[in-house]
């Protein structure tokens, strides 16, 4: 039998050739977008599916760097919401932003298989992972598709993300010595923590809790965009540019 290995080795070395090219190759950032750092670099970014720190335990299709992509206008009104939260003695941190239509089909994928659950513990503790889409926690399309949807928190300024196994024994709605160490707030449940106690005004997570949630929605609030009542972290411009348009170019 002829030896496949030259044929192999040749479609290897085009992948690769593909993948560093990647940023040549790749749609560009249309029009009416922007990157934040470009609109305000103080706002923290630790974008969860560029890397292995999320339900599905890897990086996303489409998360070619950890950046935060929005619409120029959601940027902008981030940026305000920033200055107001400074003023108080935080910083934004944001989880993710645009996501590409390419990673909402990641976790379509990854959903229908139901043998992997090494996350399940860390995310979706009681969730059944097939009643993920139902119960709303995830959705074939998604308003980060849109531009204007951004996840996010409030860090106290001057304080750093530390350091952690992403892959270690976490649950998500434990107290804060049991969740994935995070510089933010008490939110009272890890984000993307796919539980009730992650809704907004879920009257369990204590006093306190609420008092941070609801302190982050009226920053946000003041600035145009509505919170997702089941995701203390969600977040969509009010006034969103393209509410009828679902994107899938790369953040890169």
């Amino acid at each position: 039998m002829m030896s496949m290995r030259p044929a192999l080795v040749g479609v290897s070395a085009a992948l690769l050739l593909t993948h560093c090219a990647g940023s040549i190759d790749a749609p560009a950032m249309p029009p009416g977008f922007s990157t934040l750092t470009r609109v305000d670099d103080s706002i923290e970014l630790d974008i969860r599916y560029s890397g292995d720190n999320n339900f599905v335990g890897r990086p996303i299709n489409g998360y070619l760097a950890p950046a935060c992509i929005l619409s120029t206008p959601a940027a902008s009104a981030l940026a305000q919401v920033q200055a107001q939260a400074n003023l108080r003695g935080y910083s934004l941190k944001v989880y993710d932003c645009f996501r590409p239509q390419r990673a909402v089909d990641h976790f379509v994928a990854w959903a229908a298989d139901a043998t992997d659950e090494k996350m399940k513990a860390a995310f979706y503790p009681d969730v059944p992972k097939d009643e993920l889409f139902s119960r709303g926690y995830i959705a074939e399309r998604s308003g980060h598709s849109r531009g204007s949807t951004v996840d996010l928190t409030l860090v106290p300024m001057g304080t750093l993300q530390p350091q952690a196994d992403p892959m270690a024994n976490y649950d998500c709605r434990g107290s804060e010595t049991e969740r994935f160490p995070d510089n933010s707030i008490d939110m009272g449940t890890s984000y993307d923590c796919f539980d009730a106690r992650s809704h907004t005004d879920n009257p369990h997570v204590g006093d306190a809790v609420l008092a941070n949630r609801h302190l982050l929605r009226e920053l946000m609030e003041a600035a145009g965009f509505a919170n997702y009542d089941q995701e203390w972290w969600h977040y969509t411009l009010r006034d969103e540019p393209f509410p009828d348009q679902y994107f899938d170019f790369p953040i890169q």
